[in-house]
């Protein structure tokens, strides 16, 4: 399953950095921290701690929501869009069952894509490659 971030997907775009994560809890504060070290170099124009909130928030969910009978990762990898920035966070799953939740005020869980969703340019979900 994948999820992508993005404002002008493209098959062209060059992809700037990638990483690879065991589906534990600890790889995501790791993906924060990397998406940080890496970006840093190209300057984004977008705020690179929305793009580090809105990895959290996807990284959380593919460890939480990533399937498969055999051993498996989550990997991100982010692209230069034009002036924007791409995210793609890949991991083995079922993609029909992502939804946008409206949670209660006392739910626990279930704000991670509301997030995404209100801090994104745009996004979507889908089969990963």
């Amino acid at each position: 399953m994948a999820y992508t971030i993005d404002r002008y997907p493209s098959e062209d775009s060059p992809r700037l950095g990638a990483m690879i994560l065991h589906p534990v809890p600890e790889s995501v504060p790791r993906a924060r921290r990397w998406f940080r070290k890496f970006i840093a170099p190209y300057n984004p124009a977008c705020s690179v701690d929305d793009c580090a909130l809105m990895i959290s928030e996807l990284v959380t969910n593919a460890i939480a929501y990533g399937r498969s009978d055999d051993p498996w990762v989550v990997r991100v990898e982010w692209f230069r869009e034009g002036t924007s920035l791409r995210v793609e966070v890949h991991n083995p799953g079922f993609p029909v069952s992502v939804r946008l939740r409206h949670p209660d005020a006392n739910d626990a869980h279930g704000r991670g894509l509301l997030l995404v969703d209100s801090i994104a340019d745009s996004w979507h979900h889908g089969p990963s490659r």
